[in-house]
């Protein structure tokens, strides 16, 4: 089985599954938006994304379902709905749905992902949703299980970033600072795979800082390499650029660290900041500037490193020509632009291939670049077409 990343139309929401080609093709879920319209089995106007990522799960020894990791760029609401319901939270000793049918068993999450922001207390620029909420006290039990030494299958984390006044001492071995690389997954390094985080860095307590701190501007940004076959990373591997709702100021801020080095940025596969959102490129409204809005010159130059074939994917509701942001008709025109000289493609999970019956959207890792194909079975067939079990 080759490469991939999954695109699921989850409407303004970001949910995206990676599909390693090592051995296990280890899976990495990139934030979801799971809404209970979406498991209404009357509603026939929201596609049944459970069913869609079910069908595109391993099954371990147990007849589980699993996410080899999850990572949630930042805890919106858009882009964690559904964890309570769908994926199991707790000591793997406490998973309760084995005598289920499995398109009812909850997702078993190998190791998190997530930035220091999560243990953050509430307040006015950050406010939690209950799922959110479930992450962060998730999150919380498994890095005590880290500092306790009692870490068992089910109880790994990595915190991407580092957290001000200490709070991340001691944590050394499951942190990943910004700028660094890594390639482990689930406690084990894996040739298939490496990563740079390029973001959030270090939290500060000045008052720019203090407001780059609300949840947009904390999301994690990955550029992920994907080899794509088993002779592991190459120069033709695919890099794949996955931002959360990272806005206009931290784009400015990453083309100053590394416009020396603009490779750092450079993806085969980008998926559109809040979901082709206007905020990404201008500090000014779309609503309220309309086509005299000024695009920022930095957050433009870092997001227009694209390789040669580059895919562009908005994962939102289908863009129109109006008012609306997200998703911005004049964002997804920057994009166009910025892939016209690279022969790119600009895609919307809510588009494609209709508006009125959107479906996944697959790129498979291939040696010759990027390429989309159609879309797998989903729903019961895909369930019973699902992966054999594998060890755990």
């Amino acid at each position: 089985m080759s490469a991939s990343i999954t695109f699921f139309p989850v409407a303004n929401g970001d949910m995206a599954l990676v599909r390693l080609v090592d051995f296990a093709n280890s899976t990495i879920l990139v934030d979801i938006n799971i809404r209970q319209c979406a498991d209404d089995p009357n509603n026939d106007e929201a596609r049944d994304v459970a069913a869609d990522l079910r069908a595109r799960l391993p099954i371990d020894a147990n007849g589980r379902p699993y996410v080899d990791v999850f990572l949630l760029s930042h805890p919106d609401k858009d882009h964690c709905t559904g964890l309570q319901k769908h994926f199991h939270l707790g000591p793997l000793s406490g998973y309760a749905d084995d005598e289920k049918p499995q398109s009812e068993k909850r997702i078993v999450i190998r190791e998190m992902w997530s930035s220091p922001i999560v243990f953050r207390r509430a307040s006015k620029i950050m406010t939690f949703c209950d799922d959110a909420k479930a992450f962060r006290t998730e999150a919380k039990r498994r890095v005590q299980s880290f500092r306790d030494g009692a870490v068992l299958e089910g109880d790994r984390i990595l915190l991407m970033g580092e957290d001000k006044g200490g709070k991340t001492e001691g944590l050394e071995a499951i942190l990943v600072r910004s700028g660094d690389h890594f390639s482990r997954i689930n406690g084990m390094e894996n040739a298939h795979f490496r990563a740079q985080l390029l973001a959030p860095s270090l939290v500060c307590d000045d008052d720019e800082e203090v407001d780059l701190r609300a949840k947009n501007h904390s999301s994690v940004i990955l550029n992920m390499e994907l080899a794509s076959s088993v002779g592991g990373l190459n120069q033709s591997s695919c890099r794949f650029l996955t931002a959360g709702d990272a806005e206009v100021a931290i784009w400015e801020r990453l083309w100053e660290r590394y416009k020396d080095a603009p490779e750092v940025l450079e993806y085969d596969v980008l998926e559109t900041p809040h979901h082709c959102s206007w905020h990404v490129f201008s500090r000014d409204s779309w609503s309220g500037c309309g086509e005299e809005a000024v695009v920022s010159a930095s957050a433009r130059n870092a997001l227009s490193q694209a390789r040669f074939g580059a895919k562009i994917i908005s994962s939102s509701k289908p863009i129109k020509d109006d008012e609306s942001d997200p998703p911005c008709t004049r964002a997804k025109r920057e994009y166009k632009a910025i892939l016209a000289s690279k022969a790119g493609t600009f895609l919307c999970t809510g588009e494609t291939p209709q508006t009125w019956a959107p479906e996944p959207i697959e790129i498979e890792i291939t040696a010759g670049g990027a390429k989309v194909r159609a879309a797998q079975r989903s729903g019961a067939a895909g369930l019973a077409a699902a992966a054999a079990p594998r060890a755990g």
